[in-house]
């Protein structure tokens, strides 16, 4: 039998009961807690935020400051600065991580796979060819190359300015397969 050590999920799987409440809205309001809650912006209407169970290195997502569960219950001003801000973190994702693409989505209801359905929140993840092999298909486990703190301490800088000019050095892109060569 093969194993896959994740020693850092600890903190997760070994935590007492979840704290009650909207995890959004408890990110939303802990303004002083950006780096421990992951947050890298934070804008008028929405903040940006790293997904603590990520699909992939990178994964975003943009969630609204009001707790509302879809797209109908959003202003204009709010729904105009999540697609701003969702092609800036294309940008910034794609400076700092050269991925091959992206998804980007909305899993509006539970029945429609929302983990959180009643806090609107538009996923972003950079995507790369081969990222879905046989650990994912066969044996439903994701493998995450970089750590949390990590990926947020190079994405911080890239929103910090209002600019994505201001990433971080692009580094050797992690989760990415090697180059194949053409024969």
């Amino acid at each position: 039998m093969d194993t896959l050590w994740s020693p850092w999920r600890y903190r997760y799987v070994s935590r007492q009961s979840p704290t009650p409440g909207c995890v959004f809205c408890r990110i939303a309001s802990s303004v002083d807690e950006d780096e421990t809650s992951l947050v890298v912006y934070r804008g008028q209407h929405v903040y940006i935020v790293l997904n603590r169970f990520p699909y992939s290195t990178g994964h975003l997502m943009i969630v609204p400051f009001a707790h509302v569960p879809d797209l109908a219950s959003l202003e204009d001003a709010c729904l105009l600065e999540m697609m701003q801000l969702a092609r800036r973190a294309e940008q910034a994702l794609r400076l700092t991580y050269q991925p091959g693409g992206f998804n980007l989505g909305l899993n509006l209801g539970e029945c429609a796979g929302a983990g959180i359905a009643a806090h609107l929140h538009l996923h972003i993840l950079p995507r790369w060819t081969g990222d879905a092999n046989f650990m994912t298909t066969i044996g439903e486990t994701r493998v995450i190359p970089e750590d949390l703190a990590e990926t947020w301490r190079k994405l911080r800088p890239c929103f910090k300015s209002g600019e994505t000019a201001h990433c971080a050095d692009p580094a050797p892109p992690a989760g990415r397969p090697p180059e194949r060569s053409a024969l």
